[in-house]
């Protein structure tokens, strides 16, 4: 039986982090959260952007509150900055933050993005250009400026990408899908570009994941989720966060590239998009 608790759990060795610096973009919730969590419990030094302060300041809240009075200088680790992923001149400022701070950046999780259901039948061009601005563009200006500012420089970095379950489409979120597999393409390029000088990029591709994000789904589309998981239960963000930080981790100094799925089983059995019958009699 599934030990829930267990997967919760850190699994990885003690200051395993120690003395590098981890930037999370969408740091203040869900899977980014979860990944300051374990990089502050793994002996990093942790900055995490959010576009809204509020979300910074509870995920502060909540990070200096884990292990208190054990990990006495967690505080002094920890930098919060606001930064919205799709304004480049933002990312310059985050960027210099970090380094005027901590002086290098070993590890980059672009985490940040959002979406939302709506065929694309239906989708504006306002909508379509907004999720691909966030979710695609926003990716590489934040990995172009850590990259060049700070991990090509020292050569070496590990960079990981959040993307999505598109490896067979996404039908009923095509915009994300459509970023999400540009992400995925960017990923495999930067890590031929970027071997020369060890900065390893990979990505994860979650599945339906139990976050503060599906709180913007239908119920009824969660529940299909589950229906058609071979694993027939959600993910946690601390199963993917896991994930994050095995490809982030000196266990993955060969990996670079690659995709990792967190799906259950999903991406390889079940649809959630209901196919619509036809309307001219044709079998």
């Amino acid at each position: 039986m599934l030990d829930v608790a267990a997967a919760k759990r850190n699994p990885f060795a003690p200051g395993l982090f120690a003395g590098q610096v981890a930037l999370v973009t969408g740091g203040g919730t869900g899977i980014g959260l979860a990944c300051a969590r374990e990089f502050l419990q793994l002996g990093a030094k942790v900055v995490i952007a959010s576009r809204k302060q509020e979300k910074l300041d509870a995920a502060v809240a909540e990070l200096l509150a884990v292990d208190a009075g054990v990990d006495s200088n967690r505080a002094e680790r920890l930098l919060a900055r606001v930064c919205d992923i799709r304004e480049p001149e933002q990312i310059k400022l985050l960027v210099d933050a970090v380094l005027e701070k901590f002086g290098r950046i070993d590890v980059l999780v672009n985490n940040a993005g959002g979406q939302f259901p709506m065929p694309a039948s239906e989708l504006s061009t306002r909508g379509f250009d907004a999720v691909i601005r966030n979710n695609l563009s926003g990716t590489f200006y934040v990995t172009r400026e850590v990259a060049t500012r700070a991990m090509l420089p020292a050569k070496q970095g590990a960079i990981v990408n959040v993307t999505a379950m598109v490896s067979r489409g996404f039908p009923g979120m095509m915009h994300t899908g459509a970023a999400r597999a540009g992400v995925e393409n960017m990923t495999q390029s930067l890590a031929v570009e970027w071997a020369y000088a060890d900065v390893r990029v990979n990505a994860v591709a979650p599945g339906i994941i139990r976050s503060s994000g599906m709180d913007q789904y239908p119920p009824e589309l969660v529940a299909g989720s589950v229906t058609r998981t071979p694993q027939k239960r959600l993910g946690s963000v601390e199963e993917t966060a896991h994930a994050i930080v095995y490809l982030a981790s000196p266990a993955a100094l060969f990996v670079t590239g690659a995709v990792l799925r967190i799906d259950g089983g999903a991406s390889l059995w079940g649809d959630l998009w209901e196919i619509p019958e036809r309307e001219d009699g044709v079998n």
